[in-house]
C-alpha cells in the first residue's frame, strides 16, 4: 500500500491515480472528504481514503494507527504556496505557510521514523525547485522548503544504517490550481509549466529507480 498526502488535488492526486492503474493500493490523505471520497471512487484499484489535519499530531498519529499493515511507501505532498511581495505577507500567511509545509512535514516524519526505522520503507517527501535555488517573489516559500529539506537532510543522516529511505523530490512548476492565486498571478504564467500528470509519471519513474540502488534525490526541472 503507497500513502499519498496531498492527495485530493495536483501532483498527490496524479499520483494516485497513476500507482493505481498500475495495480497498488493507495491510501488518500487530505483534508477534503469530499474530493477524498470523489477520487477514490474514481480510482480502478483497491483505494481508501482519510480525512486528516496534517498539522495535529494527534490525527497523524491516528492515521498510522488506522493502518492493518506497514505501507510500502509514503509520498508526502501536502503543502501550500505564498508568493508576491515578501513586505506585504502577513503574520498570519506566514504561520500558515510554515505550518502546511514544515510543521506538516515534521509530524509525518515523525510518526513514519517511530513506527517503521527498522522497516524497508521509501519515503518520498515532495518539496520544489524552490528548495534548491533563490527565486524572488517566493521568499517565504523558499525559506519554508528550504527548512523542510534541511529537515530531510539531517534526518537521512540520523537513518544512515536503517532501512528506511528517504528521498526528496524536487519537481519545478506544474500547472496546477496551486498557482491559482491572485499572489502568483502577477508575475508567472502557469500555462507554460508541465502537468502534474507528466510530472507525476517522472516521479514514479525515479522511485522506481531508487529501489535498484539508493538514491537520495530527484530533482524535476520544467522544460
Amino acid at each position: 500500500m503507497i500513502v499519498i498526502t496531498g492527495a485530493s488535488s495536483g501532483l498527490g492526486a496524479a499520483l494516485a491515480k497513476q500507482y493505481s492503474a498500475a495495480g497498488n493500493e493507495v491510501c488518500l490523505v487530505g483534508r477534503s472528504s469530499q474530493r477524498l471520497a470523489r477520487l477514490s471512487e474514481s480510482l480502478p484499484g483497491k483505494s481508501q481514503w482519510h480525512s486528516v489535519d496534517l498539522t495535529c499530531e494527534s490525527q497523524v498519529a491516528a492515521l498510522f494507527d488506522s493502518l492493518s499493515t506497514p505501507p510500502t511507501s509514503v509520498l508526502h505532498c501536502a503543502g501550500s504556496g505564498l508568493f508576491g511581495a515578501f513586505e506585504q505577507h502577513r503574520e498570519a500567511q506566514i504561520r500558515q505557510l510554515l505550518d502546511n509545509n514544515v510543521l506538516t512535514a515534521a509530524l509525518l516524519l515523525q510518526q513514519v521514523v517511530s513506527r517503521y526505522r527498522e522497516t524497508p520503507m521509501q519515503v518520498g517527501v515532495v518539496m520544489s525547485t524552490a528548495a534548491l535555488k533563490a527565486k524572488a517573489n517566493e521568499v517565504a516559500y523558499c525559506g519554508a522548503k528550504w527548512a523542510v529539506r534541511g529537515m530531510l537532510e539531517s534526518l537521512r543522516a540520523e537513518l544512515k544504517a536503517s532501512p528506511l529511505r528517504l528521498v526528496g523530490i524536487y519537481p519545478g512548476g506544474m500547472d496546477t490550481g496551486f498557482w491559482q492565486h491572485d499572489d502568483s498571478r502577477d508575475y508567472l504564467d502557469a500555462s507554460v509549466f508541465m502537468s502534474a500528470d507528466d510530472a507525476a509519471a517522472m516521479v514514479i519513474q525515479g522511485l522506481a529507480a531508487c529501489e535498484k540502488g539508493f538514491i537520495s534525490d530527484i530533482t524535476i526541472s520544467r522544460g
